[in-house]
């Protein structure tokens, strides 16, 4: 391997594909490399773009990727080279493997060797095909190059009582189904639905709104919030915020199924008004690992391939399907 500029190598390792790349964290973004470096190893769930194009993205258990502001992005991450290593604020580590479609920035750490870019691309594969319609889960290892696996997920602590048992609760969930599938999503996925959500006994419209919901709330409304406390807003503000924006779409979730989400987010607003700031941090960072679990694994057990005929039309395509329909 070349003399590299950080010293630090990372194995990104799919144990039931049987494939392993290797990572250099390359000096960019220092306070995100550092943060993902010193959570090694840790094991997750590999999900893969459903929207963006060929990109691979799993959920880290670093509380601190909610708020790191990073100190160099990549303008648009279409243009970085393939085998590029993101982290991003919406809890993700992220590898590109080839043609993006969707222009944001994106903080890079480093970067796949060269010579594992093939493998890279059959891992890259099999998970899309995982993901898109076999639903095989596929656990993606993290650790230091060189160094034996693992996994944790972080248990942070309140003063508040209340606060520290919520806390604990959460924690313990999120342990339960981090590398195994919430049995409330898989009944919802395969038609039990308690409630009877989904109008005449439907069952694909209970899915789109819970994964509507979902992913939202875990990634604006609680990594906002985590984001706010950092940067110092007011204390009412925050606990005004906190009332808007996350009981509503967590009682509807708790209606669709998931049961456990309401009532952690009922005792979240009981104790709301006890929390300083440092338990408001802690609470709304455990939640939103634990919403954003979730929001993972629905991204994953979601039949993508029900309307596998629908499909985009090119330029040319478009042109001759628009005019088969034109009057004459």
């Amino acid at each position: 391997m070349p003399e590299s500029l950080s010293g630090r190598h990372i194995e990104i390792v799919w144990p039931d594909l049987g494939i392993t790349v290797t990572a250099e964290l390359d000096g960019r973004n220092p306070e995100l490399a550092d943060a993902l470096w010193e959570s090694l190893p840790y094991r997750s769930l590999q999900g893969h773009a459903l929207v963006a194009g060929r990109h691979l993205y799993h959920h880290v258990p670093i509380p601190k990727l909610l708020y790191v502001h990073p100190s160099e992005r990549i303008a648009d991450r279409r243009d970085a080279p393939n085998g590029t290593v993101f982290c991003s604020g919406l809890q993700h580590l992220g590898i590109k493997y080839g043609e993006l479609t969707e222009p944001m920035p994106a903080a890079p750490v480093g970067r796949i060797r060269d010579t594992d870019l093939p493998a890279l691309d059959e891992a890259a594969q099999a998970v899309w095909d995982a993901v898109y319609s076999t639903k095989k889960e596929i656990l993606v290892e993290v650790r230091k190059a060189g160094t034996a696996g693992g996994h944790s997920i972080p248990r942070l602590t309140a003063a508040d009582a209340a606060a520290d048992g919520l806390l604990q609760d959460v924690y313990a969930e999120t342990e339960r189904i981090w590398l195994t599938a919430p049995p409330e999503l898989d009944d919802l996925h395969r038609g039990l639905i308690p409630s009877g959500a989904g109008s005449y006994e439907t069952v694909l419209p209970t899915l789109l709104f819970v994964n509507g919901e979902t992913r939202p709330l875990g990634y604006a409304s609680y990594g906002g919030l985590v984001r706010a406390a950092v940067g110092d807003m007011p204390m009412d503000s925050l606990r005004q915020m906190t009332r808007l924006l996350v009981g509503v779409p967590a009682e509807f979730l708790g209606y669709c199924g998931l049961e456990k989400l309401w009532a952690f987010t009922q005792r979240f607003l009981a104790c709301l008004d006890d929390l300083d700031r440092d338990d408001f941090l802690a609470v709304v960072s455990q939640l939103a690992l634990y919403i954003n679990c979730l929001g993972g694994w629905n991204l994953h057990l979601f039949p993508w391939d029900a309307t596998d005929g629908l499909r985009q039309l090119r330029s040319a395509e478009a042109t001759e399907a628009a005019e088969a329909v034109r009057p004459s």
